[in-house]
């Protein structure tokens, strides 16, 4: 990066690529790479199957958005995402127990990741001085220089049109399909070490027309899986959305994958742990067919470790992608973006070395989310190669021992919810006096049934 600053080039062009844009857009010029055609309403992307999925912002990506983008938290609250206090707003079972509902620490927002994504490319967008330009049906081929540094990127437009376009930073945000490894194969670098751990989890998911007469402040409902239960882990989510709608979200491991036949969906739900998901999927109107996906693998690439040219930077599910059902990654992506602007802050846009600075101060926002991701799915048969680490399985048994306890300790569960939410780092799970309540245990006896406030079980059962 020497001279005068030209342009940033972001491949892709989804939820992590439009955050990093506006991160760079108040240093340089950003042009933005997308091969598919961004849709101008709140629809369905061919770049994103993963979209059809439970999504959740919680309040530490939540707020590292609004950082960057004043006003978005209006925007989504006025297109009609819930905002959702935690853990007030959710009815959890944990293989531990249920967990109580104590008062507001964090929150999540919740919606269809179609809007959510509309909303925030809306927000980036919006300034018709912007300085960041959107190239759609544009396919980038490679990346330009050399092993030591590199100058941009080449491209085939959609009319078959090869060029090149130089650049001062190039951000690969293109997702689980990213081809940064090949190039950087190409230019005689060794690509990143990579760990993958897999516990072969198929998601299926459905669409449903809330009952009539539920509260404004409906929960999410959330039976969780037991990684050390026999048999596979299956889980079940009811997510409220916009429009008065629920996104429930079946998941299953290997031998226990749930299926696209509705009529499995609702064989599945009643199979689970508890039957509190059937029973509300029961009261509610079907508007979409089973959508199924087995893309979630969790998969992280060691670009912090890698000798990376000079001006690259990989971000979002190109760096690290996780089993969705902790909904960290949108989270870790806009947490990145706001490393980013923090660290050209901090060293200056011309600084040599500055790309891979900020690829090692982003780590730290992919390690709480990796640790999360694979402390359960590690356990799983066949998830890796070689089974948990002697790290993991101490890791887990923390973080069991913590659940336990946040059954009936409400500090407890706040320190959770802090890290859960990204608002904090593991280590403020290690402090002494949460790990002393962790040896004491719970404070309160273990509930026996979901903690569904009156009118909430009024309303069910009225529906």
């Amino acid at each position: 990066m020497t001279g005068q600053p030209r342009r940033a080039i972001v491949i892709g062009g989804g939820l992590t690529a439009m955050l990093t844009a506006q991160a760079l857009s108040s240093w340089t010029d950003v042009l933005v790479i997308e091969s598919d055609t961004l849709p101008e309403r709140p629809e369905p992307r061919k770049g994103l199957p993963q979209a059809a999925h439970t999504h959740v912002l919680w309040s530490g990506g939540a707020e590292a958005i609004e950082g960057l983008l004043p006003g978005t938290a209006k925007a989504l609250e006025a297109a009609g995402a819930r905002r959702i206090p935690l853990t007030t707003g959710m009815v959890a079972y944990s293989p531990k127990g249920w967990f109580r509902r104590w008062a507001e620490s964090h929150y999540a927002i919740t919606c269809s990741r179609d809007l959510l994504d509309w909303v925030i490319r809306g927000q980036v967008l919006k300034d018709p001085d912007s300085r960041i330009t959107v190239m759609e049906r544009t396919k980038v081929l490679g990346l330009t220089g050399s092993s030591a540094s590199i100058t941009g990127v080449t491209v085939r437009t959609d009319d078959g049109q090869d060029d090149t376009l130089p650049a001062d930073l190039v951000v690969d945000a293109s997702g689980k399909g990213s081809r940064t490894p090949f190039w950087l194969e190409e230019h005689g670098v060794q690509g990143p070490a990579t760990r993958k751990v897999d516990s072969g989890l198929v998601y299926a998911s459905r669409i449903y027309r809330a009952p009539n007469g539920l509260p404004d402040t409906w929960p999410i409902i959330n039976v969780q899986a037991d990684p050390r239960g026999d048999g596979p882990g299956q889980a079940g989510i009811v997510l409220p959305i916009e429009e008065g709608r629920w996104l429930v979200t079946l998941s299953g491991t290997r031998g226990g994958e749930p299926t696209s036949d509705p009529d499995d969906f609702d064989l599945f739900a009643r199979g689970l742990r508890h039957p509190i998901v059937a029973d509300l999927m029961s009261k509610a109107e079907p508007l979409t067919p089973v959508q199924v996906t087995r893309s979630t693998a969790n998969r992280r690439r060691f670009y912090e470790r890698t000798a990376m040219p000079d001006n690259l930077l990989v971000f979002g599910d190109a760096l690290a992608a996780y089993n969705p059902t902790y909904g960290h990654g949108m989270s870790v992506a806009a947490q990145s973006a706001v490393t980013l602007d923090e660290t050209i802050r901090r060293h200056g846009w011309n600084t040599p070395g500055l790309a891979w600075r900020a690829q090692k101060a982003v780590a730290q926002h992919v390690n709480t989310a990796w640790t999360f991701a694979t402390g359960t799915d590690v356990f799983y048969d066949g998830a890796t190669e070689s089974g948990p680490t002697a790290s993991e399985r101490i890791a887990a048994h923390l973080v069991d021992r913590l659940a336990y306890t946040a059954t009936g300790s409400g500090r407890i569960a706040r320190d959770l919810t802090e890290v859960m939410t990204l608002q904090a780092g593991p280590e403020r799970l290690l402090r002494p006096s949460t790990l002393i309540a962790a040896a004491r245990g719970p404070l309160k006896p273990p509930l026996t049934d979901p903690p569904l406030s009156p009118d909430e079980r009024r309303a069910i059962e009225s529906a």
